[in-house]
């Protein structure tokens, strides 16, 4: 075993907890039962670490060993980072025959069509989901294990989740037009104020640019029969809460649904009054979970607001008298952001009907918002809503 298996090996043994260490490695299958045996789970965790590192040794695991145990690692503790999502547009006819096998197949071949040094590993568990992990190479330097690309996608759904989308990778990923502009007006400026040297020097940087574009979203892309990949505008550590917002598999309630007060067990003082109560409050309840869902909803953590808005009030002259926009983010946080609102907008907390800027949250599916005023020269397209 290299160094460089070794070290990945101990940070991704590091990471496992204590009561999921056996069934992990049991589930990795690289050591044998009399190996899995031979541990003591009971012992304090870094000596366990030492004596299965030693056990790997011993079996002479390579690389695709250990990064087998790293997504192992992922895929049974999903929310160990910052997810974003991605929607699949412009489906052809055979995206939702597209099986797991010709997935792969056409996944790794334009990866590889692209890009001499890159380490793909797929696997497909009991749940339907295609797990993807990248190690991203180029054509100069060897693919980085420490720093992977993790993606998971349903098959048969628009929907993509990446995590560990780095700065760099980014504008290959969504950014399409301002990078090929970068391209066009490179060119030419390279061929008037640059020696032959150079302008090869460039053309090479951007061929090397060019092939993390295409080889990760092209490569989704044309492995489900879409036409093109875009940002879906929700973030969160909860892959689960994520998927079940946008797939719509949380118990949802509809304005047409019949209301049913619950039974009392004690008789009212007064019928009438109680019964007016009771409407009352099982219509703001109503309302609150056709806004954001009944019983177990999404697990969100955060829903971020950026404001491009002129200032509205006759209480501050210097403000509203501004040509320049007035900008601002707005963040909600909550362990549980959509039952800390169903409960806000159920219990009478927040009068009034819920505002749509909240409500579409579930049913826009997506949890960053841009507000922005309908100016001259304004870049944004969402209009102000007033309050």
């Amino acid at each position: 075993m290299d160094e460089q298996s070794r070290a990945i090996l101990q940070r991704t043994l590091r990471r496992l907890p204590s009561k999921k260490t056996q069934s992990t490695l049991r589930a990795w299958g690289c050591l044998s039962a009399e190996q899995l045996e031979d541990l003591d789970y009971t012992q304090p965790k870094w000596l366990l670490l030492e004596n299965v590192i030693f056990k790997c040794e011993e079996s002479r695991l390579r690389l695709k060993d250990v990064t087998k145990l790293e997504m192992v690692y992922y895929m049974e503790n999903p929310n160990q980072g910052t997810w974003h999502a991605f929607k699949l547009t412009g489906a052809e006819d055979e995206a939702l025959s597209v099986d797991f096998t010709q997935f792969k197949e056409m996944f790794v071949a334009h990866l590889e069509e692209v890009v001499k040094h890159v380490s793909v590993r797929i696997k497909k568990p009991e749940d339907g989901a295609v797990w993807i992990r990248i190690a991203w190479g180029d054509n100069f330097t060897k693919p980085n294990h420490f720093k992977p690309t993790y993606a998971v996608h349903y098959l048969q759904t628009p929907y993509v989740f990446i995590l560990n989308l780095t700065a760099k990778h980014k504008p290959y990923l969504y950014q399409v037009t301002s990078f090929y502009l970068f391209i066009y007006f490179g060119h030419i400026f390279m061929s008037f104020y640059y020696y032959y040297y150079y302008y090869y020097y460039f053309y090479i940087c951007l061929y090397e640019s060019d092939c993390f574009y295409r080889s990760h979203s092209q490569a989704l892309v044309l492995s489900t029969r879409y036409v093109s990949i875009n940002e879906a505008h929700l973030t969160g550590r909860s892959l689960a809460a994520m998927r079940d917002l946008l797939m719509k598999q949380y118990q949802q309630v509809f304005p047409n649904q019949e209301r049913t007060l619950k039974e009392r067990n004690a008789l009212p003082s007064h019928p009438n009054i109680d019964r007016e109560h009771a409407e009352f409050a099982e219509g703001k309840h109503q309302m609150a979970c056709e806004a954001f869902g009944d019983g177990t909803v999404p697990k969100l953590e955060t829903a971020v607001y950026k404001l491009e808005t002129r200032y509205r009030g006759s209480s501050n002259n210097t403000l509203s008298d501004r040509d320049e926009l007035f900008r601002g983010v707005v963040k909600f946080s909550s362990p549980s952001l959509l039952e800390s609102l169903r409960h806000c907008a159920s219990t009478g907390m927040s009068e009034g009907p819920v505002t749509p800027l909240l409500s579409s949250i579930t049913q826009k599916g997506r949890n960053l918002f841009v507000i922005a005023e309908k100016v001259p020269g304004s870049t944004s397209r969402t209009p102000a809503r007033k309050t």
